[in-house]
């Protein structure tokens, strides 16, 4: 890789951008990478961005823990006995919910990246999973359902969620989309199936992340490390709003404009690799 330009700088900032927003939107980062690494190409090697777009979500992983710090820390003082024992419930569910995705992560990690990160398989997934979405919110839409905290969210439940997040692996699914279609297929609402989703991220993220880094090296050169703590600080940043947003929003409408983005954006990609290939 050559000197770190003004102009790299800039696309780092901005691919770091697209991570913070579109890893906790349900509208899937991999759909936006996969275009902003056609338009943003940066200046390096193939291995380092195959390691860079998975290592920087850990900016977005610590967002969650910087924002739910409390909720999820079982040894906070502030806490009364319940509280702490409420905490550890909720990471077992969280650990329960991660085997499915963890486990088929680990093994098919590298069939994945060969077989699936293709332009057709993230477009078919964005329209997909977006029908899906309209069609479970206008099932959902006057029912009263029964997961209404995340207390009231059971060992079995967290599995099924969790099983639902192995679709995840399947770029252009988006991990938080999976994992809220799943939880609220099974009754969860909204803001349960949405924190749910940004909890169960915090292993299977950091763990993807510590994979990705292992299998490339931790030999990295001046340039390298600034693109990665530029990538990193950005998403982090970008998370805060995000989280902050999505919470926001879904208190008062339901998921089905993002439906609507993600088949948009899907028929974009094909549209795009189907010239470029034309063109070609």
């Amino acid at each position: 890789m050559g000197d770190l330009t003004f102009f790299e700088l800039l696309k780092v900032v901005v691919i770091g951008i697209i991570q913070g927003i579109t890893e906790w939107l349900p509208i899937s980062s991999t759909g936006h990478m996969i275009l902003a690494e056609e338009l943003l190409k940066l200046n390096v090697s193939d291995e380092f961005m195959e390691m860079f777009r998975v290592v920087i979500q850990f900016g977005s992983i610590l967002a969650v823990v910087v924002l739910y710090f409390r909720k999820l820390n079982p040894f906070a003082l502030s806490k009364s006995k319940a509280e702490k024992r409420d905490t550890w419930t909720l990471w077992f569910k969280v650990l329960v919910g991660i085997i499915p995705a963890g486990v088929v992560g680990v093994l098919l990690d590298d069939w994945l990246d060969e077989h699936l990160y293709n332009y057709v398989t993230v477009a078919a997934a964005l329209i997909v999973y977006g029908i899906l979405f309209i069609v479970i919110e206008k099932r959902n839409k006057n029912r009263s359902l029964p997961t209404k905290t995340l207390s009231e969210l059971t060992y079995k439940k967290s599995l099924a969620i969790g099983a639902f997040q192995m679709l995840s692996l399947i770029p252009g699914t988006s991990r938080s989309g999976s994992t809220i279609i799943g939880a609220s297929i099974l009754g969860c609402e909204r803001p349960v199936a949405a924190e749910f989703s940004f909890f169960m991220a915090i292993p299977v993220m950091l763990g993807a992340s510590l994979l990705k880094l292992v299998k490339f090296g931790f030999d990295f050169t001046s340039t390298e490390l600034i693109v990665m703590a530029v990538g990193v600080v950005t998403a982090f940043v970008v998370s805060i709003a995000a989280i902050k947003f999505l919470m926001d929003y879904i208190r008062k409408r339901d998921f089905s404009v993002f439906g609507w983005y993600r088949i948009v954006l899907g028929i974009i990609v094909l549209i795009w690799f189907a010239v470029r290939t034309f063109d070609a």
